[in-house]
């Protein structure tokens, strides 16, 4: 056995059983939980020679799910900070593309452990494209810029692994940047490439980035969904994200209608303003929704009303994002963020539970993302990826009801430690990670670099050691 959790007060956020208990699991050599129960485990235990964690009361619940997120972008936080959706991304972008692989590899690594440090042990990643699209101001479309070499992508893929987060990496299709033939091979080529350079108790699959927002011809749904069939993935795409260009957004809603793209294995990232058929053909066809409660305040982007989509009968999960528009990859802020707007938005402070964004947060994302066999939840079977959660550092009082206490009171300052597998990943918001000395050095040089290829002088970089 790997290890012994005991005098836990364990949140599981399961179906079945309590929402909370005072009791122990047991951690299996193969990271999975081999057993759990309330009260004391067997005396006999203590003293086999497992190595063993005394939680001492403090909370613990499984790791954070993020079902929506982009690794890549841990450089440029506070990037463009008045900016809406469009100009934002664009920002990023000329960035970007004066990255190169290692470049990638380097601020994904980043990216990753910081997840990880701040309790989120698997998320769903967009990686950045290796093609790069501008505006055309004079056809008023997109224009293909630079076509980066399929490295771009596959660095992305080991910064994850090597950060040790579980992932699923989503992968865009870019079918309009070259020849049909040769846009899929290469999709599939980085499809194969996701699992081979993962590890599998890593690797939770690989998925579609869905683009047809940002398309011009309805024939990118049904490639999308020709590559979904082939290789047996899921998609995600960013939709009605943003007020801007609202129309034009929504129109394209029937492109993946009509190419049969709508099921249990698409989901819609942001949903944030749909019309009523929207919202009934997602719930019909069994679509999920990834909610970015931080993101979509951040970036003036409206507000996504997931008490209409719950009660429509869809599945919602949370991601946090950007860490170039959440800024702080905090799900309790997260969490809180879209509990309270969604309150106030009601004017109903039952209308959304503590319980409700945790399962969001942690379950129900795991689930959006077909993944709820294996993460999400303290269950016998599943992976043993879980938080340490000391409501008495600093001290939040008497606990008058513990999963309101959790997603209320605590936060990072009360995240003591946090496993993956029922291994120790981080402590106190510092990660055990060999990688994790050398990767803010890593990424201020090289985003420093970037920046000064387009122009842009960080006013602190040669303070930090990095101009």
């Amino acid at each position: 056995m790997r290890l012994l959790v005991h005098d836990a007060l364990l949140i599981p956020v399961a179906d079945t059983g309590p929402d909370w208990f005072l009791g122990w699991f047991l951690v299996g050599d193969d990271g999975r939980i081999a057993a759990m129960g309330p009260g004391a485990p067997e005396a006999s235990l203590l003293v086999s020679g497992v190595p063993v964690l005394d939680a001492g009361g403090a909370m613990v619940a499984p790791g954070f799910v993020s079902a929506h997120s982009h690794l890549f972008t841990s450089g440029m936080r506070g990037i463009s900070p008045g900016s809406t959706l469009y100009p934002w991304v664009l920002s990023m972008v000329e960035v970007m593309d004066k990255c190169s692989p290692d470049d990638l590899y380097w601020s994904t690594l980043h990216g990753a452990l910081d997840f990880l440090a701040n309790g989120v042990t698997s998320a769903y990643n967009f990686t950045r494209s290796r093609v790069t699209w501008r505006y055309d101001p004079v056809t008023a479309s997109p224009a293909l810029g630079r076509v980066a070499p399929v490295e771009f992508v596959t660095r992305q893929f080991d910064a994850v692994a090597d950060a040790g987060l579980r992932v699923v990496n989503a992968v865009r299709l870019d079918d309009e940047a070259g020849p049909e033939h040769e846009v899929l091979g290469v999709f599939g080529d980085l499809v194969r490439e996701s699992a081979l350079r993962t590890p599998a108790d890593q690797h939770l699959g690989a998925s579609v980035m869905g683009a047809v927002q940002w398309a011009s011809a309805p024939r990118s749904a049904a490639l999308e969904v020709a590559v979904m069939r082939e290789h047996g993935i899921t998609n995600q795409a960013h939709f009605v994200e943003t007020a801007q260009g609202i129309e034009t957004q929504r129109e394209k809603f029937d492109w993946y209608r009509s190419a049969g793209a709508l099921g249990p294995d698409f989901l819609f990232g942001h949903f944030v303003h749909p019309t009523d058929v929207m919202v009934d053909v997602a719930a019909s066809t069994g679509c999920g929704v990834v909610w970015q409660a931080t993101s979509n305040g951040r970036l003036g982007s409206g507000f996504a009303d997931v008490v209409r989509l719950r009660d429509a009968g869809i599945r919602v999960g949370l991601g946090l994002d950007d860490q170039s528009c959440t800024d702080i990859s905090d799900p309790w802020g997260n969490m809180r963020i879209g509990l309270y707007t969604t309150r106030a938005l009601h004017t109903d402070a039952s209308v959304l539970m503590p319980a409700d964004v945790l399962r969001m947060h942690t379950l129900g994302a795991a689930e959006v993302l077909g993944v709820q066999d294996r993460i999400g939840s303290l269950e016998v079977g599943k992976l043993a990826d879980f938080v340490v959660v000391d409501h008495r550092s600093p001290d939040t009082g008497p606990v008058w009801d513990v999963p309101a206490t959790y997603v209320m009171a605590c936060g990072l300052r009360n995240l003591a430690q946090v496993y993956v597998g029922g291994v120790l990943v981080s402590e106190h918001g510092r990660s055990t990670s060999p990688l994790a000395s050398a990767a803010p050095g890593e990424l201020r040089s090289r985003i420093t670099a970037a920046a000064q290829q387009w122009g842009v002088e960080l006013p602190l970089a040669s303070l930090e050691g990095a101009s």
